[in-house]
């Protein structure tokens, strides 16, 4: 690794420089922004990686993370003309269990090379959070392939689900996918509580039924191949009860982990974010009626921005020291602490 210990960090209007880096199932993405005084983060080059980082029995290759990282990062640097960083926010799947060796690794590995001391090591749902709803309490819920829930009165954190397919991610798109098949199965073999509906979209998108098991239990991307089913589900929901069902127990269980570690307070603000909700209504509608009744006191809004602009907003108001998230061990780490 080159070094690179540019002082000061600062952009055209008086601002600094600051990298956000978000690191997940589907892939690495870098975006340099430049912060000036009393205005958001802005976005100025960004870069993404198809290929996600490496996990393996250490936990998160930081190795393999930090050789993307830093060629990135030095190459957004040099075309924005940029002479350092004042902060790093990094939020990556699986930091809370696995990552010790990030954590280890990154901030001397990044003050060598990039000459960055101010550095955020996140969670995915914290960096989802804070593009989600800044730095404000309440509550978000990503879902995709999994679901969590992540909610903040701004002193700790609190997470509800998150836990794979086989142990929750309840309501999320492996489970909805997986409840769809099943109730196709039931109707190939004859039993209660099958969908001719899902069995005939079962036949159209995996072939003959009795191959799924064949099909399905070999891979290693068994939830993402589940969670492809769920659409399927959403199809059907207009004229299959079965299928219409599933998505209300999904949004049930969407909202009880919503009510689990939203905070108690005033016009609270429940952020939902992650593909599973580009479903639309056949999920939205059934998950309204149950935040209503679950959570009375808060209101259900679009996420702001994505994980990575979550990041960018961490790193940015490290630079800046009006950092509000609470730090907490595996969910939000800086150094210097």
């Amino acid at each position: 690794m080159g070094s690179r210990r540019s002082s000061p960090h600062s952009c055209p209007g008086g601002g600094t420089w600051v990298l956000g880096v978000d690191s997940g199932g589907s892939g690495l993405r870098v975006a340099l922004a430049a912060v000036a005084p009393g205005v958001a983060a802005e976005v100025v080059q960004s870069v993404a990686f198809g290929e996600p980082v490496r996990t393996g029995a250490g936990g998160i290759d930081a190795g393999q993370l930090l050789e993307r990282l830093v060629p990135a990062a030095e190459g957004l640097l040099g075309r924005a003309g940029a002479g350092g960083l004042a902060a790093v926010a990094v939020g990556a799947a699986g930091m809370a269990t696995l990552g010790d060796e990030l954590r280890a690794r990154l901030p001397e590995a990044l003050r060598r090379s990039l000459g960055v001391d101010r550095l955020a090591l996140a969670a995915d749902a914290v960096t989802a959070y804070a593009g989600a709803l800044g730095q404000r309490p309440g509550a978000v819920v990503a879902a995709g392939t999994g679901m969590i829930a992540l909610g903040t009165d701004l002193s700790t954190w609190r997470r509800a689900d998150g836990w794979g397919h086989l142990l929750g991610d309840c309501g999320g798109g492996a489970w909805i996918g997986r409840a769809g098949l099943e109730a196709a199965m039931r109707a190939y073999d004859g039993r209660r509580g099958g969908s001719a509906a899902l069995l005939a979209r079962v036949e159209a998108v995996f072939g003959p039924p009795a191959t799924l098991p064949g099909l399905l239990y070999p891979r290693a991307d068994r939830p993402a191949v589940l969670a492809s089913f769920a659409p399927e589900v959403a199809r059907c929901a207009a004229d299959d009860p079965v299928s219409a069902g599933i998505l209300a127990r999904a949004a049930g269980h969407i909202a009880e982990a919503a009510a689990a570690v939203c905070p108690p307070g005033d016009d609270r603000e429940v952020a939902l974010t992650g593909g599973l909700f580009a479903m639309g209504d056949p999920l939205l509608v059934p998950l309204r009626a149950e935040l209503a009744e679950q959570l009375p006191y808060a209101r259900p809004v679009s996420a702001a921005g994505d994980p990575l602009s979550g990041a960018v907003a961490v790193a940015a108001a490290l630079a800046t020291d009006t950092l509000r998230l609470p730090r907490q061990p595996g969910m939000l780490d800086t150094t210097p602490l």
